[in-house]
C-alpha cells in the first residue's frame, strides 16, 4: 500500500504523455562524470590536505630525526628516516624546563580565557538585549578595536605593566591578553545572542525575572555552542601568541612555550632543529585535542555569528 501514491504518479505520466520525474535528492552530482569528478573535486581536495597537512609531517618527521640526519641532506632522504629516535623529546621533557613552560602557558590561557569570556559576555548581552540609543554603533567601534594590531599596543601596555610591577610574571599576560580577546569575543557572542528568541526573554520579565537570572538561566544555557566557540578562539590565541610574552617575561622559568622554545633551543646561529620540532609538536597536541571535541559547537557559532 505504500507504492500506490508514486504508482498512480507514473500511470498519470504514462498516459499523459509525459516523462517520468527524476529523482534529485543527489543534487547535480549524477550530471558529472567520473573523470570531472576527479578534476573539480578529488584534485583539489587532495592538494589542499597535502599542503595543509605537509608542515605538522614534517614537523614530526623532524623531531625523531637523528642529529647527523638533519644535517647531511645531500646523504640522507629529507622526507623519510629508517631510524627514529626519541632523544630529543627526552631532552625536551627531562633535560629542559619545558614542563614548567607548559604549565605556564596552561595558566596564562585558562585564566586569560575565563576573564576575557565573562567580561565578553556581559558587554554582548548589554549590547544586543538592553535596547538603548547607540548599542550598534558600540558594538560596531568594539569589533575595530579587535584590529588594531598588537605590535601597537605592547609598547604603552608594556611601560604600564612595568610601572604596576608586573613585569616577568604572568600575571602580566593574564591581564594584558583579554585586550586582544574581549573585542572579537564580544561581536562573535553579539552574533550568537541574537539568534536567541526575545520571547524567551519578555516571558521570563512577565513572571517576574531579573535580568541576571534571565542571563544565567535562559541566555547562557542556549548560547553554550557560542561560548564554546569563544572559548577555543581565546584559548588557542592566548596559546600561540608570541610578542607580549617575549617583551613581558624575561627570566627562563616563567616562559610560555612559543617564546621558551625559540629563545633557549637557539644557540646563537645553531639551530637544535630536533628539540625546537619536538617542543613545537608537543606544544600543539593540547589544541589538537581542545578542536577536536569541540569542533562542531565551533562551526555552529561561528555560523550562527556570521549569519547576525
Amino acid at each position: 500500500m505504500t507504492d500506490l501514491p508514486t504508482r498512480s504518479i507514473d500511470l498519470k505520466n504514462v498516459l499523459s504523455g509525459s516523462a517520468p520525474t527524476a529523482d534529485h535528492s543527489e543534487g547535480m552530482s549524477y550530471l558529472q562524470s567520473v573523470p570531472r569528478r576527479i578534476v573539480t573535486l578529488y584534485l583539489p581536495l587532495t592538494i589542499i590536505v597535502v599542503v595543509l597537512l605537509f608542515p605538522f609531517y614534517w614537523m614530526a618527521l623532524t623531531s625523531v630525526k637523528p642529529d647527523e640526519q638533519l644535517l647531511d641532506l645531500d646523504k640522507y632522504n629529507p622526507f623519510w628516516t629508517w631510524s627514529p629516535t626519541f632523544k630529543h623529546f627526552y631532552k625536551l621533557l627531562f633535560e629542559s624546563y619545558y614542563p614548567h613552560w607548559l604549565w605556564n602557558t596552561m595558566y596564562v590561557a585558562v585564566c586569560a580565557t575565563i576573564l576575557s569570556i565573562v567580561a565578553s559576555v556581559f558587554a554582548a548581552y548589554a549590547i544586543v538585549r538592553l535596547r538603548y540609543k547607540g548599542a550598534n554603533l558600540v558594538g560596531g567601534l568594539i569589533f575595530l578595536a579587535y584590529l588594531v594590531p598588537p605590535s601597537i599596543l605592547f609598547i604603552p601596555l608594556a611601560t604600564v605593566v612595568f610601572q604596576y610591577g608586573l613585569f616577568d610574571s604572568p600575571l602580566a599576560l593574564i591581564l594584558t591578553y583579554p585586550t586582544i580577546l574581549i573585542p572579537f569575543s564580544t561581536w562573535l557572542l553579539m552574533g550568537y545572542f541574537k539568534t536567541i528568541p526575545f520571547e524567551l526573554e519578555e516571558c521570563a520579565l512577565i513572571d517576574g525575572a531579573s535580568r541576571w537570572q534571565i542571563l544565567i538561566k535562559i541566555v547562557l544555557p542556549l548560547a553554550i555552542p557560542g561560548l564554546i566557540s569563544a572559548f577555543i578562539f581565546c584559548f588557542t590565541l592566548c596559546w600561540n601568541e608570541f610578542i607580549y610574552a617575549l617583551t613581558f617575561l624575561q627570566s627562563t622559568s616563567n616562559k610560555t612555550v612559543p617564546v621558551a622554545i625559540v629563545n633557549e633551543f637557539v644557540d646563537g646561529d645553531i639551530y637544535r632543529w630536533g628539540s625546537l620540532m619536538a617542543g613545537a609538536l608537543a606544544g600543539s597536541l593540547p589544541l589538537v585535542i581542545l578542536y577536536a571535541f569541540f569542533v562542531e559547537h565551533y562551526v555552529s557559532a561561528m555560523t550562527g555569528a556570521v549569519k547576525e
